[in-house]
């Protein structure tokens, strides 16, 4: 089985092409993932992504976590999702649309002497309505509302990109226990599918830093949902501009949130090596 890692800012993926394929029997995906993913006994990442084709759009892509889980999307793994169809040839439109199950998005490639330097990612317009979300609270939109966990209460904001963010903005991350809150947060009672937790800290009105803990993954090196969430919550709560650079572990993204209320993502994405799996059954 031929596979392609590739990565947006450390947050890597696993990639098979099933675009053109016809598989001899069904694939289980999910427990295909724990497998690959694996970063001792597979090929490691944070998640599976397949390439599919699609009725709706110029190409599917499904994402499956490390865990076996699958989320409705991925901002990192969707930017190199487009690099990839795009330098295969597999879809040449550009701006190109992408079937989810956040829905269809919408993604402009930005192309330098046949390379593709960078993309930029309409990831549509933030739900902060709390049942969509979901979160369970009466208060709408769900901003600084207080989180008991552990022993501790935070404050958070609830978005949600397709995927659930709780977003929680911070002074000093020295003074976090991050190892500890963000599981225990990802699983808290609130967010009936759980939810990927951001701890941001504010720079200035045009610069922050966030810390994530992603649902199904753990600890990652960037989240483009989340720094879409983060940049979100950071307007909502008086703390920034709606053009924003969110500073990853990883490196940076642009984020905007646009009069027209979708958000932008730019950011890179990079090939990091390809290859034959040769543990399938």
């Amino acid at each position: 089985m031929e596979f392609v890692k590739m990565h947006g800012l450390g947050n890597d993926f696993v990639f098979l092409d099933h675009f053109s394929l016809t598989p001899e029997k069904p694939v289980d995906y999910p427990k295909l993932a724990q497998k690959l993913c694996h970063r001792q006994f597979g090929i490691g990442g944070d998640g599976l992504i397949v390439i599919l084709p699609s009725k709706v759009a110029d190409a599917r892509m499904r994402i499956i976590n490390s865990d076996g889980s699958e989320p409705e999307m991925c901002g990192n793994g969707i930017r190199c999702f487009a690099r990839y169809v795009y330098d295969r040839g597999i879809v040449s439109q550009n701006p190109m649309r992408v079937e989810t199950l956040a829905g269809v998005l919408t993604l402009v490639l930005d192309i330098k002497e046949s390379e593709v330097q960078g993309v930029r990612v309409d990831m549509g317009e933030p739900i902060l309505k709390a049942d969509l979300i979901p979160v369970l609270s009466e208060v709408e939109p769900v901003v600084e509302q207080p989180l008991e966990v552990l022993g501790q209460t935070f404050h958070y904001t609830a978005v949600s990109m397709g995927n659930p963010h709780c977003v929680i903005f911070v002074n000093d991350y020295s003074a976090l226990d991050f190892e500890r809150f963000g599981p225990a947060i990802e699983k808290h009672p609130l967010f009936p599918r759980k939810t990927n937790v951001e701890f941001i800290r504010v720079d200035s009105p045009k610069e922050m830093t966030m810390k994530v803990w992603e649902r199904g993954a753990g600890p990652t090196l960037a989240c483009g949902t989340g720094a879409c969430a983060s940049a979100v919550a950071a307007v909502l709560n008086k703390k920034t501009e709606r053009t924003v650079t969110v500073h990853l572990p990883g490196g940076d993204l642009l984020i905007e949130w646009g009069a027209d209320n979708h958000v932008y993502m730019t950011g890179p994405a990079a090939y990091v090596f390809k290859g034959e799996w040769l543990g399938a059954e």
